[in-house]
């Protein structure tokens, strides 16, 4: 093992997964955002309830490799 890839550390990523839920109804879906963001709320329309509703970030599934 080279002594470089010890003190390199690995790049994180600026992009990432995450997870948002309706506040209404519990709909789930899967959006991305900058790793440096705040957590994202948006309007968006609910397929359970037939209307938009009001999306919040829930948690973060994983990184995603920006090219």
């Amino acid at each position: 093992m080279f002594l470089s890839n010890v003190l390199f550390k690995k790049a994180k990523s600026k992009m990432i997964m995450v997870l948002m839920e309706s506040v209404v109804s519990g709909h789930k879906f899967i959006a991305i955002r900058e790793r440096l963001a705040d957590k994202m709320e948006l309007l968006r329309f609910d397929p359970y309830i037939r209307c938009e509703s009001l999306y919040k970030e829930r948690k973060k599934i994983r990184s995603i490799k920006s090219s």
